[in-house]
């Protein structure tokens, strides 16, 4: 997606751009109905993380790519899973010289804001199930978690989450927030900045924790993206939850210089007990300079713990 230049203010690169929102629609505008019963993923493994195991931090590095169904989402396009996973495999070779395994991440945009207000006026549609099944199946076999990203509109968080309960349940799949997308209800996503409260974060993180404790799962990555300081308020609401790791990833197009200096401010306001996250783009940061390199991003202070790609 397009940006603008650093406004001071903890943006390196505004997403979204008011003036094309039309960016975050998928290519052929998935149903809002009821998901299909036939879709169901590849059975069911233990209920251990890929490679076994069931705890994320300090043994794991994250890193991934971000897409869907529209190839404005990223690189993880429905027809080219399996050789993203190879691209994760290359870009995460750089990643794991500090003792820690790489665990890669498929990061689906599974609930998609637009602007436009769909059936229920909520400015918001979902993918049907069995758009998530090919991406965990593809996640599986090549041994990576899988995060359900949400773009609420005018939805709220915790609603969108629990609509997603069977796939939560799994073992591999976690959880990435998106609240630039999270709007009011006289607001249009895409024309203004969303935002979310650390207490509204809060809600969605306990209820992770209770499907952990109740089906004796692994933990869950519970991922927040933060483009702007504006877009999470009161973060020292977001409490920690057993078995669940949050992740506050900062987001943002713009030069290395832009990106650091958006780092170093939303990371100020980051609760010690959150994890860090960091989010580049193949295109659009190249268009301002080199993209930062593994070693580059991993100078970071603190080091991030998951690393996304666009």
């Amino acid at each position: 997606m397009a940006g603008c230049a650093d406004d001071g203010d903890g943006a390196a690169g505004g997403r979204p751009t008011p003036t094309a929102p039309s960016v975050s629609e998928p290519a052929s505008p998935p149903p809002d109905d009821a998901p299909s019963p036939s879709a169901t993923p590849s059975p069911t493994p233990s209920p251990t993380l890929p490679g076994g195991g069931t705890t994320i931090l300090p043994e794991h590095r994250l890193v991934g790519f971000a897409g869907g169904r529209s190839p404005a989402f990223g690189r993880l396009t429905p027809d080219g899973l399996d050789a993203a996973a190879e691209q994760i495999d290359a870009v995460a070779a750089g990643y794991d010289g500090d003792g820690r395994t790489v665990l890669p991440v498929f990061e689906l945009i599974t609930v998609i804001a637009h602007d436009s207000p769909a059936a229920d006026g909520l400015y918001r549609t979902h993918e049907p199930d069995d758009v998530i099944a090919a991406y965990l199946d593809a996640a599986r076999r090549h041994g990576a978690l899988l995060l359900l990203n949400v773009q609420p509109g005018r939805a709220g968080f915790l609603d969108e989450v629990t609509r997603l309960e069977p796939w939560l349940t799994e073992p591999d799949v976690g959880l990435a927030l998106d609240p630039e997308w999270a709007v009011g209800p006289n607001e249009v996503p895409g024309n203004v900045y969303g935002s979310t409260t650390g207490a509204e974060l809060d809600s969605v993180a306990a209820y992770l924790s209770a499907l952990v404790a109740e089906h004796d799962l692994p933990e869950k990555v519970m991922v927040f993206h933060q483009v702007h300081a504006s877009v999470v308020v009161d973060e020292a609401a977001l409490r920690p939850h057993p078995g669940v790791v949050t992740v506050k990833s900062v987001d943002g197009i713009g030069s290395r210089a832009d990106k650091e200096r958006t780092w170093t401010t939303l990371m100020g306001t980051k609760p010690p007990h959150v994890a860090a996250g960091f989010k580049l783009f193949f295109d659009e940061d190249a268009e301002r300079g080199p993209l930062m390199t593994p070693a580059e991003v991993l100078a970071l202070l603190p080091t991030p713990d998951y690393v996304l790609y666009e």
